[in-house]
């Protein structure tokens, strides 16, 4: 059986840690800190990834015709 007087002498602890504490203040605490750590690493892994895809797309336009060929409009007309 645990002692009684650990525990009531634990009890006794948590109001004056809570005490200390301003209850007019909000903090976010280290919950906060790591849930925002998370999020800038997973951020900074996303932007990355992106760089890198990005580098793999070509920004040039492929043309559907052959190289010699003119367009339609073009080839009906004849110099005068």
């Amino acid at each position: 059986m645990p002692d009684v007087n650990a525990n009531l002498a634990l009890t006794h602890l948590v109001p004056l840690a809570a005490k200390e504490v301003d209850e007019n203040k909000v903090t976010p605490g280290v919950l906060g800190f790591i849930v925002f750590a998370v999020m800038a690493v997973a951020v900074w892994g996303l932007m990355k990834s992106m760089n890198k895809h990005m580098g793999k797309v070509d920004f040039k336009e492929k043309s559907d015709e052959p190289a010699g060929a003119t367009s339609g409009k073009d080839a009906g007309q004849t110099s005068a």
